[in-house]
Formats: C-alpha cells, structure tokens, sequence
C-alpha cells in the first residue's frame, strides 16, 4: 500500500504535482487507503503499482491520453494502466472490445495471448484512471475519496502542454473530463464506452479513433503511436 503519496512519483510529475501531493485531501486519502487495508479489504492494484501510468510514462513523453474509470477490481488484473491487464490474464469485456475496433481500424489481428498495454505506455500513451485504486469485487467503491481531484489536476498539467497531444474519452465519464482540456493544439476524440453493452448501442466501433490520433501526430510533426507493439512485432 502506498504509505506516503509524497514519494509516489516520479520525475517531471512529481515537481508539477508536488502542491497535490501535500494537499489535505491527499493526505486524507492516502489514509483512507491505509485504513481499509488495516481492516484487512484487498484493494487494487497493489500500492507500488497505483501511480504506474505516470511513472511508465513520463510527462514529457506524453502523446496520447487514454482516460478509463477505475481499475478492474477481479484479482489480478488491475496492472496501473487504464483497461490493460497482465500478460497470461483473460481480456475483460471492455478490452476485447477495445482490440476488436484496433483490429477494424488497423486491418490487423492481434494475437490471443496479448492483454496487456504495457507497451503503448512505454511510447507516450498516458492509460490513465479517473480513480486509481478499487476495494476487490466492488466496482467504483473508491470514487468520491479523492482521487478525482488528483487526476483532474493530472489533466491540467497536460491541458498546459504545449506540445501537440491526442485524448481519448470514451463513455460519459471520460467525457466530463473535457472540461479541463482547452489547449488548441490538442485533439480531443469522443466515442461511446468499449463496455459490452455502451459498445453495443453503437458509437464506439468505427470510431477509429487510433489511426485519427496517428493522422493528427503526424500532421503535427510527432511520431506516431505503434499501437501493434502489444503483439510485440
């Protein structure tokens, strides 16, 4: 479990999100996470993994944010990153989906064994929460503790990036977030949530949103994301 949020982070993060980490309600959460722990709940993911995607992807790196909810709360899945899962893990719903629109708007398959993102965040693909841990088998039950607030001050220090960047908000939730990017120079992409049954409505598959962020990087002299570095070729 983390014990000090203070020393969570790494690098460029640290220095900008420093006043964050010392703020009240940081302290209050990282309490409220040590407290639940004390009384034996199994969060996830593990402590040293719950600031992975800022520390897998450092802050001047970053081309693309993709914004999920909160981590899977089935044992061993929840790996840090947004919608990802360990190498050897089965694909949860919202991931299948979210492979078979890479697949469509790629014209590629991926293999069956690939799950986790990992390699999307070693390039620049910020796969970041809106909340970064979960009690185990209970869905959304560490929203309202403060890590909103974190995050949203995660997306104003990208919003303020002058560097052109791509985010992806997919479902309603994400999509609140849009509030906090006003940089004209970025590209913000909106499509329905690769859930089973947000998916299925329509608005999610054929939104191609991974060749769009391609185009856009191009077009603004940034190098591309190799999406199919998950298949390891």
């Amino acid at each position: 479990m983390i014990m000090n949020v203070e020393e969570a982070l790494q690098g460029m993060w640290h220095q900008k999100l420093a006043a964050e980490l010392q703020a009240e309600y940081m302290q209050s959460l990282a309490a409220f996470l040590r407290a639940e722990q004390s009384a034996g709940k199994r969060i996830y993911p593990p402590g040293r993994l719950m600031f992975r995607a800022m520390n897998l992807t450092p802050l001047e790196q970053v081309r693309c944010v993709l914004l999920g909810q909160d981590p899977y709360h089935g044992s061993g899945q929840a790996e840090g990153l947004c919608f990802s899962v360990p190498e050897g893990v089965a694909r949860p719903p919202s991931l299948r989906n979210i492979f078979r629109e890479l697949e469509s708007d790629l014209g590629v398959t991926i293999p069956a064994r690939c799950s986790s993102l990992v390699p999307w965040a070693e390039q620049g693909v910020l796969l970041l929460n809106s909340v970064l841990s979960v009690e185990e088998g209970k869905a959304a039950s560490h929203q309202g503790k403060g890590w909103e607030r974190f995050t949203d001050a995660i997306l104003n220090v990208l919003s303020r990036e002058e560097r052109p960047m791509v985010f992806m908000l997919w479902g309603r939730y994400a999509q609140e977030k849009a509030r906090h990017l006003h940089h004209p120079e970025h590209l913000v992409l909106q499509a329905a949530h690769p859930s089973p049954l947000s998916a299925g409505r329509g608005g999610f598959f054929g939104c191609r949103h991974f060749s769009r962020c391609n185009e856009f990087l191009r077009a603004h002299g940034q190098t591309p994301v190799d999406w199919l570095t998950i298949a390891g070729v």
